[in-house]
């Protein structure tokens, strides 16, 4: 549907992505399931311009990728069956045998693996870069640098980066910047509007909202990097099941509602961590005495459920019993549904740069949709497990 340049985000994600009027009038657009595509005339099998089988998509899937591509400000969308997949599909397009990769130290894991492992079979080098460095990370490019990848806050430890400052870098040596943003759900930092040239989310996380979706998207700032992303994906065969792209839609539409509430309710959360003599820092950059805090209120309008803590080392050994004691908080690994969340992630921690400073257990937390109060009332259960 048409909309104003200055309709809102929120209006945006209601309004877009459906059209009543070629849906018989209803509200949500149907789901168009199929694999094999019919063609009246024989002159159109090999047409490039027309969608040809079931793994190219569908309309279900166009209304999807029309709303991420308006509400980021791209040029276009793919869909990929897991964030992950987003992430290896942004990689597996830009880069070739020969070629170098500078990476954020506080990357997500599976991305590091896939740099570690599969990359490195391929041919392409990685150098993991301070997640905090800004535009010294010039010092890091090589003649063969292709791509920089950013997460802003970085997973687990939640540095933030300094985007526009490395943006800046790349684009003065003609290179592509990919950033995970995941954590922003694309409506609290806009990536490609302050010149990254590749937006990549895990839909399953906010937009999903549900924890029964697995998704995920690569948005384009210009339509020859989108080009590639579709020839990259069309060459692995990858193909998005409608309902996912459908629940995906139906998780949109109350996105705001729910993520400006999960970032009330953390920063609640986050300050009152901070008044437990257990816990030695609070990881959260939207607290006033952040590190982060002066760049995150720069380049950031909120900071959805996630934050981290660092229990005291002595009590490090502990931490599992303190997670078994809760009795609202569940333990898994995402993040951005309805219901709260919380991990060790101290097993996680593959760092070249350390925080060397701490040395207590790394417990992250992922709040839902509960009552605060109720939250609040099961963090003290887990403390008072501690004293045991």
């Amino acid at each position: 549907m048409k909309q104003s340049e200055n309709t809102k985000i929120e209006t945006q994600f209601i309004q877009g992505g459906k059209n009543p009027k070629n849906q018989d009038g209803y509200v949500n657009p149907p789901v168009q399931r199929g694999s094999t595509i019919l063609f009246e005339r024989a002159e159109d099998l090999y047409n490039d311009d027309l969608r040809s089988y079931g793994l190219e998509g569908s309309v279900t899937h166009d209304n999807l990728t029309d709303l991420l591509s308006q509400t980021m400000g791209g040029a276009g969308c793919v869909l990929t069956p897991s964030g992950l997949n987003a992430i290896t599909l942004v990689l597996l397009a830009t880069l070739k045998s020969g070629d170098h990769i500078l990476v954020s130290d506080s990357i997500y894991g599976p991305n590091r693996r896939f740099c570690d492992l599969v990359l490195k079979g391929f041919g392409v080098e990685t150098t993991y870069y301070p997640p905090r460095i800004s535009d010294k990370i010039e010092e890091f490019i090589k003649p063969n640098t292709k791509l920089i990848f950013l997460e802003s806050p970085g997973s687990l430890t939640l540095e933030i980066q300094d985007v526009p400052a490395i943006v800046k870098v790349a684009q003065k040596h003609n290179i592509i910047t990919a950033i995970d943003d995941t954590w922003s759900a694309g409506v609290f930092m806009q990536p490609l509007k302050i010149g990254v040239d590749i937006s990549i989310q895990a839909l399953t996380k906010y937009q999903g909202g549900h924890s029964d979706v697995l998704l995920g998207s690569v948005v384009c700032k210009d339509i020859t990097l989108h080009n590639k992303m579709v020839a990259m994906h069309k060459n692995l065969g990858l193909g998005v099941s409608p309902e996912e792209v459908w629940l995906c839609l139906r998780g949109i539409r109350s996105m705001m509602l729910r993520i400006k509430h999960q970032d009330m309710a953390a920063r609640k959360m986050a300050q009152y961590m901070q008044t437990r003599p257990e816990i030695t820092q609070v990881i959260h950059p939207a607290l006033e005495d952040s590190e982060d805090y002066a760049i995150w209120s720069r380049d950031f309008t909120g900071a959805g459920g996630l934050f981290s803590v660092y229990l005291k080392p002595e009590l490090s050994d502990k931490v599992n019993t303190m997670l078994n004691s809760y009795q609202i908080f569940s333990m898994g690994f995402s993040w951005g549904g309805f219901e709260s969340l919380v991990i060790d992630c101290t097993p996680q921690l593959r760092r070249n740069f350390p925080n060397k400073e701490q040395k207590g257990a790394l417990v992250r937390y992922a709040i839902g949709l509960e009552n605060i109060d109720d939250l609040i009332a099961d963090l003290e259960r887990g403390f008072e497990a501690l004293k045991v």
